[in-house]
């Protein structure tokens, strides 16, 4: 296995550093650990995730075992001390980084799990599922916080029924309060973290993945034909409101916050009750 230099030239730049062999499956999804810790996390079709040490000349550090089925998608906490991994089965699983152990397994959909984001605090996690909706979590309790539906009227969508409503992507907007998803249904839905209706859509075929740039203020997403279209996104300036639980929330987990004498609708709104 070759060796990963702490700094590239540009001799270098180009060149295969490292090839990590160890899954037996399709690997499906990479993310790397937002400290700049250089860890990088696997999920692959093997049922496993892997996690790598690319300082240490890519050392596989860990197994992470548990998904019963192909894992589809994997992300960090901001702070890294928490991964989610979903995938088929119904499948959602939180990860203490620290100690390479499960933390608690996500029960709500009802299909596959295919994506999932933290939003920038850490407060939030959203999880977008075959069975039409994404699910906007408490990771800290595992509590259903919000459903923003894809099929109208809402209907139950089980492991064994195909529909055109197929939810393939999420993702956070780095301002906390705005969501993309993705649907089999041709469309692009942008949604506010408090209302349970899209503040906007657009058209998009064969759509499969969607991230937006780091001001919030463009959505990429990916088709199967191979295209890339992009967005400008609804924006709105955070009230300060928000951007002080945001601060709050990025070093305060929900159990700590509910502990803080302060008005009951105070914990409520810092814990994105309401």
């Amino acid at each position: 296995m070759a060796s990963f230099p702490p700094r590239v030239n540009e001799k270098e730049i180009g060149k295969l550093l490292l090839n990590l062999v160890d899954h037996t499956e399709v690997v499906r999804d990479l993310t790397f650990a937002p400290d700049g810790s250089l860890i990088l996390v696997s999920a692959s079709r093997d049922k496993t995730l892997r996690v790598w040490d690319l300082k240490d000349d890519g050392n596989m550090m860990k197994v992470l075992r548990g998904h019963q089925n192909w894992v589809y998608s994997c992300a960090f906490s901001p702070d890294s001390s928490m991964l989610c991994s979903v995938g088929a089965s119904k499948a959602v699983f939180l990860w203490n980084m620290d100690k390479y152990t499960m933390i608690r397994k996500l029960e709500g959909h009802h299909h596959d799990v295919v994506a999932c984001d933290f939003s920038p605090d850490g407060a939030l996690l959203a999880t977008a599922s075959y069975d039409t909706r994404v699910y906007i979590w408490d990771p800290h309790t595992g509590d259903i916080l919000m459903e923003f539906g894809h099929l109208f009227p809402p209907t139950p969508i089980f492991a064994g029924g195909a529909n055109d409503r197929w939810v393939r992507s999420v993702s956070f907007s780095h301002d906390g309060l705005h969501v993309a998803s993705l649907a089999d249904d041709k469309m692009v839905r942008f949604w506010r973290i408090d209302e349970d209706y899209p503040v906007q859509v657009a058209p998009l075929s064969n759509g499969l993945c969607c991230a937006f740039s780091t001001d919030g203020s463009v959505l990429a997403a990916g088709t199967h034909d191979g295209s890339v279209y992009f967005w400008a996104t609804p924006r709105q300036v955070p009230s300060l409101q928000h951007l002080c639980r945001m601060s709050i929330r990025r070093v305060m987990p929900t159990q700590e916050v509910q502990e803080l004498p302060v008005p009951s609708k105070v914990l409520e709104f810092l814990s994105y009750r309401i």
